[in-house]
């Protein structure tokens, strides 16, 4: 709370100064701190994959450590942090838009992926080759994407757009979760499963982009920033499979802090956040009181469930095997000498 006190002191200063002319250049920063900011959407905006979240009696895993919370910490926004694991675009309409109203100043949503089944679809492409039917799988999500999808993002976002006429609203894509390698020993994603992966993000994001620009939205893609952070990287801003299973292919404290703090902020505030070890520190002091106020809306967001990657297993690979004529003992033996 310090640093949110000394920003408003230090405003107010530089404020005084130039109305005295003893400052050339314009006051700044443009935001005013306490200024209402509304994270909505799904898993990636509410921080799945951070490890560490809020006590607010849900399952919506919302983590001080996303974007949206590391934000608002740098410019001392008031947050209202409605994003939650598992929302499909129904949930954002239904539990999520009474946080917004005349007075929100900013917003930003990620959504679409849940609705697509991505979960799903990471789930079959994940198993090996004779056990899977990757391309049927993707091949259903991006039909969702191209045919279904815009129709549903038109009509949220002009709720939206009606509840908060006035606010900046960001809508946030989804990186690439693959670089043409799996290092996971419990999934076999072969380098054309990833590629068809890939592809889909690229669609849903490029789907996203055409709905929010015609709603006068911004579109943020994530893609290029991280590049060469992808699962199994050097430097992973993307979990691969994990333990436990929800924080399996979002991103890690690094992604958001890395990745899509400074991307996000710069285009929702102007200036784009550097995420300080102080940033950090008044991120983690509102933890209680984001969660108190998350808590008011509990009873509708606990009927939201994250949507989990499940990893093969044995178990289901030998009645595959059975199924498809697969000689499993020889195949398991090769997996094991190859591992």
């Amino acid at each position: 709370m310090k640093l949110r006190l000394f920003r408003i002191v230090a405003a107010m200063a530089a404020a005084s100064l130039a109305t005295v002319g003893l400052v050339t250049t314009p006051a700044l920063p443009a935001h005013a701190a306490g200024e209402s900011y509304v994270a909505l959407g799904d898993s990636y905006s509410s921080g799945t994959g951070t490890r560490t979240y809020i006590a607010d009696g849900t399952q919506c895993l919302r983590s001080v450590y996303a974007y949206a919370s590391l934000t608002a910490a740098a410019r001392s926004y008031t947050l209202n942090f409605r994003a939650c694991s598992g929302a499909v675009v129904a949930d954002v309409t239904n539990t999520q838009l009474s946080a917004l109203s005349s007075s929100t100043r900013y917003v930003t949503i990620s959504i679409g992926g849940n609705d697509a089944g991505f979960a799903d679809v990471l789930t079959e492409c994940a198993l090996p080759g004779w056990a899977s039917d990757c391309a049927g799988t993707v091949a259903g999500a991006r039909a969702f994407i191209s045919n279904t999808l815009p129709g549903r993002l038109n009509t949220l976002y002009a709720a939206i757009r009606t509840r908060a006429p006035n606010a900046k609203v960001v809508a946030v894509g989804y990186p690439k979760m693959f670089m043409g390698e799996d290092c996971n020993l419990a999934t076999f994603f072969s380098p054309e499963d990833q590629t068809a992966l890939n592809n889909a993000v690229v669609l849903i994001n490029s789907v996203t982009s055409t709905a929010a620009s015609a709603k006068g939205f911004t579109f943020v893609n994530p893609v290029s920033r991280f590049t060469g952070h992808a699962v199994c990287d050097s430097t992973e801003w993307i979990n691969g499979y994990s333990n436990p299973q929800q924080e399996s292919f979002h991103p890690n404290r690094l992604g958001h802090a890395n990745g899509y703090t400074p991307l996000v902020s710069g285009v929702l505030t102007g200036t784009s956040v550097r995420v300080t070890g102080e940033v950090l520190a008044e991120a983690e002091d509102g933890a209680a009181e984001q969660a108190k106020l998350q808590r008011r809306y509990a009873d509708a967001d606990r009927k939201i469930k994250p949507k989990l990657f499940q990893p093969p297993t044995k178990a289901g690979l030998e009645e595959l095997a059975k199924e498809r004529g697969i000689n499993f003992d020889t195949w398991w033996a090769e997996v094991g000498n190859e591992a």
